[in-house]
């Protein structure tokens, strides 16, 4: 089941606004395609980034996948839980498998970004 209180990205990354930032991570429906997470690769502290750009990389058993931004903003924080512990994101990608948190340029932003519902639609449609 999609969190309801999230939005979502076509690249399957979920958002989670609190006040001026954005908690960022992969959806559920990423990791079960992707397989066991092995390595993940983070961005540094202090990154400004664009909406649409990698952020960093999920490697599991199977295939490496970038993992995009879905709105513009600095990174603020980092879950480095996941660099010993990279199957956080397996086990809770909607909680203790968050990648980045971010500092929104423009918190009208996410008002582009689908509803659980919408995303449960494009998932349910085969949108890998």
């Amino acid at each position: 089941m999609v969190p309801k209180e999230l939005r979502y990205s076509k690249e399957h990354e979920w958002l989670k606004l609190e006040g001026g930032r954005g908690r960022i991570g992969i959806t559920d429906f990423a990791q079960q395609s992707l397989g066991d997470v092995v390595f993940v690769e983070l961005p540094e502290v202090g990154q400004k980034l664009t909406a649409g750009d990698a952020f960093g990389v999920v490697e599991s058993v199977k295939a490496a996948s970038d993992c995009y931004t879905p709105v513009a903003g600095t990174v603020v924080a980092v879950n480095e839980a996941l660099l010993d512990d990279p199957q956080l994101i397996n086990q809770e990608p909607y909680g203790g498998g968050w990648m980045m948190e971010v500092e929104l340029a423009d918190p009208a932003e996410v008002e582009n970004l689908m509803t659980a519902e919408e995303y449960e639609k494009l998932t349910q449609e085969g949108g890998e």
